[in-house]
């Protein structure tokens, strides 16, 4: 009968005393020493790893987001498809997420709520850069990251910058897609408003695919991601729903309601509506 299984009979590694191991290169001391819950209560550790998490999630998908931006603006396709999917996942990802917070109830968060003061993820600077690289721009979200200016410059840098849907629609420009001239000047900290022309493109591509085989793939990856950031959207207002209700957020905000506001919101409009014109 053989003995208990060895790894290092096999070649595996085993002494980590001069070299960098798992927990080394992922600077996991760090990382599981970054929850801190306020209260004893049970379940704030779920809510803080839940949120942390997510924020790791969103670091990822900035990487993607601003590397699929820049390819598309020098018309590397390809690679830029490959970001946009795995942007996509990765809001899958954060959607099954909420299934995991849900099994909190309405006691368990009133038991540490009060803990939170005035923290909300209304709060979150990269999902606020998420919105403005997508398209979402509204200046008056900067005031929550005053206090920070470090913060506040990256914010303030991006409302600078051509949005990922600015890029596409300088793109079909370029691929001769008649675009109004007007889109190339306008004001980038606004976000981008429907415009006939661009639906007159995105009505061409749809109308032949092959043809625009290119433009045809990125629509669907452009409108795969929105799909999934919308889920993510409904499933952050049903589970605040869920746990507490219609009551006033811990940021002040209406809560669910303010959240309901947000589904509405369109980043790629045209791509929505041409669905309707085809």
């Amino acid at each position: 009968m053989s003995g208990p299984y060895d790894p290092a009979a096999e070649g595996a590694e085993m002494d980590f005393a001069a070299r960098m191991s798992y927990g080394d290169y992922l600077s996991l001391d760090r990382l599981l020493d970054a929850q801190h819950p306020r209260t004893d209560t049970h379940d704030e550790m779920l809510f803080i790893i839940q949120h942390q998490t997510s924020e790791l999630w969103m670091r990822l998908a900035l990487h993607e987001l601003n590397a699929a931006r820049q390819a598309i603006s020098t018309d590397s396709f390809p690679p830029a498809f490959k970001m946009l999917s795995r942007v996509a996942k990765i809001f899958e990802q954060l959607n099954s997420a909420w299934d995991v917070l849900r099994t909190m109830t309405p006691s368990d968060y009133t038991a540490f709520r009060t803990a939170l003061g005035q923290s909300s993820g209304f709060q979150s600077w990269q999902y606020r850069l998420i919105e403005f690289i997508t398209g979402n721009r509204n200046t008056a979200m900067l005031a929550p990251h005053a206090h920070r200016p470090d913060i506040s410059a990256r914010l303030e840098a991006e409302l600078l910058r051509p949005s990922l849907y600015d890029v596409v629609i300088a793109a079909l420009n370029r691929a001769g897609f008649a675009i109004d001239p007007a889109l190339a000047n306008r004001d980038l900290r606004q976000p981008h408003v429907h415009d006939p022309s661009v639906e007159a493109a995105w009505k061409a591509v749809y109308q032949q695919p092959e043809t625009h085989w290119t433009f045809y793939e990125l629509g669907e990856k452009l409108v795969d991601f929105e799909d999934y950031f919308r889920r993510w959207r409904f499933n952050h207002v049903t589970t605040v729903e869920r746990v507490i209700g219609v009551k006033t957020g811990t940021g002040g905000t209406s809560g669910a309601a303010y959240l309901r506001r947000m589904l509405a919101v369109e980043l790629f409009p045209e791509l929505w509506r041409v669905r309707t014109a085809l």
